[in-house]
């Protein structure tokens, strides 16, 4: 069995590994996502972060920095209960023809004893520069691999089917990415993708926390 780590996937090795079926066009779910308004203190401390990043050049700024500015700040309004944010979530996950191993930027995840454990919500912070990886297969990659996690936590008989959320965000910018993973147990499973369109972080933030919080009540 080979294992492949996330940064060196193509799309021509995923779909190798995997029946890869990319949905065409954008996916209007997102939008009914945003039903649930922010509190008087959370709309306060967004008013907050916002004021920051548009006095900050978010573009030139270096992965590290913008990741503590403007990233993780909006994983930690959808953290709620058991689920927290995390950073630099290591991910390890056997398919019966492949291997898939690698750290996510970041996760929301529940925690026990003081580290993430499935189920989990996968984050990408895009590298940047001509030779950097593509952020949409290092996210399928990683969104393989926790559904795969997922799919081994569930009780007995676990579900013929996997859903799987995960994002990437380039310079502040969002787009989220549901996945069904499905034939888990076979020699090449499914992996179907359907995209949001690209939320500005900066002028659409509210609607990035609501996106993040829907997300973890639906499958946290």
């Amino acid at each position: 069995m080979k294992t492949y780590s996330f940064s060196e996937l193509s799309e021509e090795t995923l779909r190798e590994l995997v029946m890869l079926d990319i949905q065409r066009g954008v996916s209007g779910e997102w939008e009914k996502m945003q039903g649930e308004g922010l509190t008087p203190p959370e709309l306060g401390y967004l008013d907050y972060l916002i004021s920051i990043w548009r006095e900050r050049d978010l573009v030139v700024m270096n992965e590290a920095t913008l990741w503590a500015l403007a990233i993780y700040p909006m994983l930690v309004f959808a953290a709620q209960d058991d689920v927290q944010a995390w950073a630099g979530v290591p991910l390890k996950a056997a398919y019966a023809t492949f291997q898939l191993e690698g750290a996510a930027d970041g996760a929301l995840a529940p925690a026990a004893a003081g580290k993430p454990r499935q189920p989990y919500f996968i984050v990408h912070e895009a590298k940047r520069g001509v030779n950097a990886p593509d952020p949409q297969v290092q996210l399928y990659g990683q969104m393989l691999a926790a559904a795969r996690l997922n799919w081994e936590g569930e009780s007995e008989p676990p579900n013929a089917e996997q859903e799987i959320f995960g994002c990437y965000a380039v310079s502040g910018s969002w787009t989220f990415v549901r996945g069904i993973v499905g034939d888990i147990d076979t020699e090449k499973p499914t992996f179907t993708a359907a995209f949001s369109r690209v939320y500005n972080g900066i002028f659409e933030a509210e609607a990035v926390v609501q996106i993040l919080k829907a997300i973890v009540a639906k499958q946290l």
